[in-house]
């Protein structure tokens, strides 16, 4: 069976640090499943070109975007997620935080998501824990136990080593779950009882107008 990996980037430029991050998450990712023997499929999702589409959804709360209709669903039957945002005032960017609050709060159930994120300065590294890890455990997401956080040096510095390791490690942790989901096997997700498929929040039944809610009402 072919495994489905969505990779999330929020990189507001082009081209962008975040997403040269997430093409080397993903491009592990990929070399590491299928050394494993299992095929991957890699879907990319880069909300700059989501801008107005998430903008109207916040506000307008309607299903207004084809775009942004499929991705919430390619997100809600993924195998596993690779989550990238640059980092502005400690914390993710707003665009990034948008998207993830237009998912249906059912579509990230005991999915394995790897969280990473760019800044200028080391000193954000910490924004991983207190602010992505917790994101995707309030949407009870598997937060997988590496993330990876770069700083403009890690770039640029042509020594990079210690970033590809934490790839590396990462990447490892992904494969393993998307593995094991494959096979059945007990390790990152749980298999008791069995999880009923996640929702993409898209593909909504018959949905009664207001005036005829309202009908037979006078009002008083």
């Amino acid at each position: 069976m072919t495994r489905q990996l969505v990779v999330v980037s929020a990189g507001l430029s082009s081209p962008s640090s975040t997403r040269l991050l997430a093409d080397r998450i993903a491009h592990a990712v990929e070399s590491r499943v299928g050394a494993r023997g299992e095929a991957l499929e890699v879907h990319h999702v880069e909300l700059r070109d989501l801008a107005l589409p998430l903008a109207q959804a916040m506000t307008t709360g309607g299903l207004l975007d084809p775009q942004l209709d499929e991705d919430k669903r390619l997100v809600a039957q993924a195998d596993g997620l690779v989550a990238v945002t640059p980092i502005f005032r400690a914390s993710y960017s707003g665009l990034f935080k948008m998207f993830f609050d237009v998912l249906d709060d059912e579509a990230l159930i005991d999915l394995p998501v790897l969280i990473a994120a760019t800044a200028g300065s080391p000193r954000h590294s910490l924004v991983l824990d207190h602010a992505l890890r917790p994101l995707f455990s309030y949407s009870r997401a598997v937060v997988l136990p590496t993330g990876v956080f770069a700083a403009t040096d890690d770039f640029g510095s042509g020594d990079t080593g210690g970033l590809e390791s934490r790839i590396a490690r990462a990447a490892s942790e992904m494969a393993t779950a998307l593995v094991a989901e494959s096979a059945g096997v007990e390790g990152f997700l749980p298999t008791e009882p069995a999880r009923a498929p996640r929702r993409s929040g898209v593909d909504l039944g018959p949905v009664t107008d207001f005036a005829s809610l309202l009908k037979g009402h006078d009002g008083s």
